[in-house]
């Protein structure tokens, strides 16, 4: 199966669990995420580095998609107020496929999504 056909299975997937979450979304590879800046989203994909930066301001998680870092397309920040929500954490998400949804935003080159809930985070399952 290619990658898009993958994607879309699932994002059907997705919506048959969460429809009040993702009813209105259509998937969007990490990939092209920078082609839909501005506008709400579910950008799904890989997780191929996680980042903890404790020293920066906010103390953010990155969680980066679309290729490994620093050459990545996209990436989800979770704010540090809001990482002890998640489970499973933000760095058990590394290596598995992931769908973010949130307002797709510009970062330098890149697309990035602010995840401010756990709903926000949907693990996905590639057949």
């Amino acid at each position: 199966m290619n990658p898009t056909a993958k994607l879309l299975s699932t994002a059907a997937a997705l919506l048959a669990l969460s429809p009040l979450a993702v009813s209105a979304q259509e998937a969007i590879p990490a990939e092209q995420a920078v082609r839909h800046v501005g506008k709400d989203g579910m950008v799904c994909g890989k997780v191929e580095k996680t980042r903890y930066a404790q020293n920066s301001e906010g103390e953010p998680t990155f969680l980066y998609m679309g290729g490994s870092f620093p050459r990545h397309t996209f990436s989800a920040r979770i704010p540090g107020s809001q990482r002890d929500k998640f489970k499973p954490t933000p760095e058990e998400l590394e290596g598995r496929d992931v769908c973010i949804i949130g307002t797709i935003k510009r970062d330098a080159s890149r697309a990035e999504v602010e995840v401010t809930s756990p709903s926000n985070i949907k693990l996905a399952t590639l057949k």
